[in-house]
């Protein structure tokens, strides 16, 4: 857990108040999850008990815990801020206790889109004459614009994935499965300085067609391509992601035809980032390359994702999108090209929009590697 301040400043409390008022919001109420570590810097976590803080647009904030848990509160980040921590026993209606705090007449309260539903019904019962609104509408438009200190933070993330992809060739070979390459790989992001494993994609043969393909019992035959999505959670608190692409032996002529392509597409667009340009514009350039090779069929998913706290989060890179692009939003790069009940390919880099272009913070090559 971080206790640096430039990365958890103390000021993120209060402009996320302003944005509550501007967007008609009487309070916030985010419970453990991304937004009350991006607000408060505390690692909170999820319980049944509620802990919740709790932001008025026009009065001060306050996080509410159980009693048992305000000694874990009180160390971290948020024990730093000038920020009353209310602990709550465990016959107290911890509901009824943030209602009675707050001023009367609250019409309208945003909740953090991950709360879970039990808490989020307990509120509605707490406060039967408001509407309950999402919290992440108002606190998208802080998150996307990442810091300076959060740009470190996210480039001390995509170094460690790197380290890991640079070591690929220790575990990825034919004779092994997918899940005992996996199981290397996640040791792995935790030996390059990552607090958790997030996911591990090792997707051989003809699972690579699936983007999302679980890690099986599948051996891995010589010649076969193979698709490598992993990323972790650095004790920052902020998230690597990053693809790229293997084959065991010599590859299929027709796999490395599609895969030109592909690197030629995210390459381009990687190269294309500018301030200014929408999202889907930014999408358009790999995905009508892609599609000018014949290959539009098989692009079936987004260009990609923003990055911070979330592994997916605001901006999303897709067609449709009039997102303008901005210096400090964080996002993935990642087109792909799936031949079903072939193979498949995508390659991943985090992107940062900075004032002049796109600065790319996973550094590793992204030609096709070829391990004996």
């Amino acid at each position: 857990m971080t206790h640096d301040p430039q990365l958890y400043p103390a000021d993120r409390i209060v402009r996320a108040q302003k944005a509550a008022a501007d967007a008609g919001l009487d309070a916030l109420l985010v419970s453990p999850g991304p937004d009350l570590r991006y607000l408060t810097g505390y690692e909170a976590q999820p319980l049944e008990r509620l802990t919740c803080l709790v932001a008025p647009a026009y009065s001060a904030p306050f996080l509410v815990v159980p009693l048992l848990e305000r000694p874990a509160a009180e160390v971290s980040p948020a024990g730093a801020l000038e920020l009353e921590i209310i602990g709550w026993q465990e016959t107290d209606d911890p509901y009824a206790l943030v209602a009675s705090r707050l001023p009367s007449g609250i019409r309208r309260i945003g909740l953090d889109n991950h709360m879970w539903a039990e808490k989020v019904l307990a509120f509605r019962d707490a406060f039967p004459g408001a509407e309950q609104a999402l919290a992440g509408d108002a606190l998208a438009g802080l998150r996307i614009r990442k810091s300076e200190a959060e740009v470190r933070a996210l480039n001390e993330a995509a170094t460690a994935i790197d380290a890991v992809h640079l070591s690929m060739g220790q575990w990825l070979r034919a004779g092994r499965t997918e899940r005992e390459v996996g199981k290397d790989i996640a040791d792995a992001i935790i030996g390059a300085g990552h607090a958790t494993v997030d996911f591990v994609i090792v997707a051989s043969g003809p699972n690579g067609a699936s983007p999302h393909a679980e890690v099986s019992d599948r051996v891995i035959q010589p010649g076969d391509p193979v698709v490598v999505d992993i990323g972790g959670t650095m004790p920052s608190g902020y998230c690597s992601d990053s693809t790229r692409n293997y084959c065991v032996g010599e590859p299929p002529e027709e796999y490395l035809r599609a895969y030109g392509v592909l690197l030629a597409a995210q390459t381009a667009q990687t190269q294309s980032v500018v301030p200014g340009m929408t999202a889907e514009q930014l999408d358009a350039i790999g995905r009508d390359l892609i599609a000018g090779e014949g290959y539009g069929d098989y692009f079936i998913h987004r260009t990609g994702h923003g990055i911070g706290l979330d592994t997916h989060e605001e901006p999303y890179i897709v067609a449709g999108s009039q997102r303008v692009l901005e210096p400090g939003m964080a996002f993935s790069v990642e087109p792909g090209i799936y031949l079903p009940g072939k193979y498949g390919a995508r390659i991943e880099d985090i992107v940062v929009c900075t004032e002049t272009g796109g600065e790319r913070l996973n550094v590793t090559s992204r030609e096709l590697r070829i391990l004996a």
